[in-house]
């Protein structure tokens, strides 16, 4: 009979311990820029979206970034606060709020991207060439 995995063992539980030095990593060079993770992460997607000539509002920025819509709204309102989003009324839903990247944030946003890139580069470069496209797709949850 066998019993419970080894620490070692667990996929999950070495998931975890991978999740947290990579969250590690990410603050760290994120704390230059004032930003924490999520808040990186949705003015990130904010700036893309914009780049691209969307306005994303609230919802679909939350969809997008994967994050609850009411902590989105939060932290959306922390990142208007810094003068790095502006949000406006949506044409379409009076209810809703586009958000736009302000000259501010359209500047803070690149270098932070390049910086989490960076970091992931470093994180991930264990992993082989031939495996990255395989390893993505489980991420992706292909």
């Amino acid at each position: 009979m066998s019993g419970p995995l080894q620490p070692a063992e667990s996929p999950g539980f070495l998931l975890w311990r991978a999740t947290l030095r990579w969250q590690r990593s990410i603050a760290a060079v994120l704390a230059p820029f004032e930003l924490t993770h999520v808040q990186f992460v949705l003015l990130a997607c904010a700036w893309w979206a914009n780049e691209h000539d969307e306005l994303p509002n609230q919802a679909a920025l939350a969809r997008q970034a994967g994050t609850d819509v009411r902590m989105t709204s939060q932290v959306l309102r922390a990142l208007e606060a810094r003068g790095l989003l502006e949000r406006r009324p949506d044409g379409d839903d009076a209810r809703a709020r586009t958000i736009v990247a302000t000259r501010k944030g359209k500047a803070l946003a690149p270098k932070a991207i390049a910086a989490v890139e960076a970091a992931d580069a470093e994180f991930f470069a264990a992993i082989p060439k031939e495996r990255a496209i395989h390893f993505l797709s489980v991420l992706a949850g292909g």
